[in-house]
């Protein structure tokens, strides 16, 4: 298929599956295609164990194949996701909440990636640097998934805050600190350093080099429209921002994904009251919106969809379920110590860490990340495992995170 016909494909069955959604379940519509897509696909599979004569498993297996999740998200669609998710964080209000947005975003993925490493290996028996990659690809929040849930609970905008920066953040360092232990845990072919020194090294020029050009790339856009009044010109030079910007980061070797964070926090808050019109500023808004609401659509629908290239077995099934505590336990830990060391400073609700805890989903980020291993003895199971943990992330910690932040996150934070 080409890149139109499997575009249009995504597109058609997105539409579908949301209208389906907002008919019947009406649930948070990038859950309810998600689920409508899990459906369509067990039901299609439950054909194939029927007439296995048809060959259903077999075509849907390379259709899905055809679709190329993790380079779909990982070298496109990510960037924009980000971008459009660091337009609507104002930064103000993160400089407010920098030192726990900080902490979380790299103490907390850190001890979160020895946690759920450690506690992978102890499940599954695997060598603990590949059990630590598990770590590494299960412990961001996915940013996506995060901030649709957060329209819906209405928080306090402190704590909002804290969810969503954090989200965008952790996301970025994740990726970083993934390919640091990928380097180390596979070496072979272009492995990315072998070394602690080399470790280190990778990780500095990712993070930091990914951050500087966000912001050099960020204001420089934002020099050029202060001079342009023509909203469709303007809003054409955000997404240039966002899609050049990343396939820039991307050839340099640098974290691509933080670059997206940086460039659309700047472009997002109080630039835009300089160098543009309050009708740009509608448009560019709207115009990112759909963006947002159009690419999470299509990325709900093809984690559904592939079920159809995860090898299910029970001893991964076992570790899957098992991992979902796993996880839970590795969130908890990256969010209690860093609120921990910062609550001498400053005050908390008591509700924030369940909040950030149960809020701290997961999503298409860690099956891309999966998806991406090299091929090795140890990729199955940690494909299944992390589709299983994705899974239930999305769907039962989406459906109910927002009642428990009602619950509990209305107090001063």
């Amino acid at each position: 298929m080409t890149f139109l016909q499997i575009s249009s494909a995504l597109i058609v069955l997105a539409s579908a599956f949301a209208a389906i959604n907002s008919i019947f379940l009406r649930l948070p519509s990038a859950i309810g295609i998600l689920i409508v897509s899990l459906s369509a696909s067990f039901c299609l599979l439950c054909v194939d164990l029927i007439w296995p004569s048809l060959g259903l498993l077999t075509i849907l297996h390379k259709a899905v194949d055809g679709f190329e999740f993790s380079s779909a998200l990982l070298e496109g669609m990510l960037g924009l996701l980000l971008f459009a998710g660091a337009l609507h964080v104002k930064l103000t209000d993160l400089k407010a909440n920098w030192r726990v947005v900080l902490l979380m975003a790299t103490m907390g993925v850190a001890l979160s990636t020895v946690v759920a490493g450690v506690g992978f290996s102890w499940i599954t028996g695997a060598p603990l640097m590949i059990a630590l990659v598990f770590g590494a690809l299960i412990s961001p929040t996915d940013p996506v998934a995060v901030l649709g849930v957060l329209r819906a609970a209405n928080l306090k905008k402190s704590l909002e805050t804290k969810i969503a920066g954090e989200s965008l953040f952790n996301d970025g360092v994740g990726y970083v600190v993934f390919l640091v232990l990928v380097g180390i845990a596979f070496p072979v072919g272009d492995a990315h350093g072998g070394g602690f020194g080399d470790a280190t090294k990778l990780f500095l020029q990712e993070a930091v080099g990914g951050a500087l050009l966000g912001i050099a790339l960020g204001w420089g856009t934002y020099k050029i429209m202060t001079k342009i009044d023509d909203y469709s010109v303007e809003v054409l030079l955000t997404l240039a921002l966002a899609f050049g910007g990343y396939q820039l980061a991307m050839w340099m070797h640098i974290s691509a994904p933080i670059m997206a964070v940086c460039a659309g926090l700047l472009i997002g808050d109080e630039l835009t009251s300089h160098a543009m019109s309050q009708k740009t500023r509608d448009y560019v808004e709207a115009f990112w919106k759909l963006i947002d609401e159009i690419l999470n659509a299509v990325l709900f629908l093809m984690i559904g969809l592939e079920v159809f290239a995860i090898a299910f077995s029970m001893d991964a099934i076992i570790a899957g379920v098992l991992s979902i505590g796993l996880s839970l336990l590795a969130r908890l830990v990256a969010v209690f110590v860093p609120i921990t060391l910062l609550r001498p400073f400053r005050e908390f609700s008591e509700g924030i860490v369940p909040i950030m805890t149960w809020g701290g989903l997961k999503g298409g980020i860690s099956v891309a990340l999966a998806l991406s291993l090299p091929d090795s003895e140890w990729k199955p199971l940690i494909l299944t495992v992390t589709y299983i943990v994705v899974l239930f992330s999305i769907i039962v910690q989406g459906l109910t995170v927002a009642p428990l932040a009602r619950r509990v996150g209305q107090k001063p934070n």
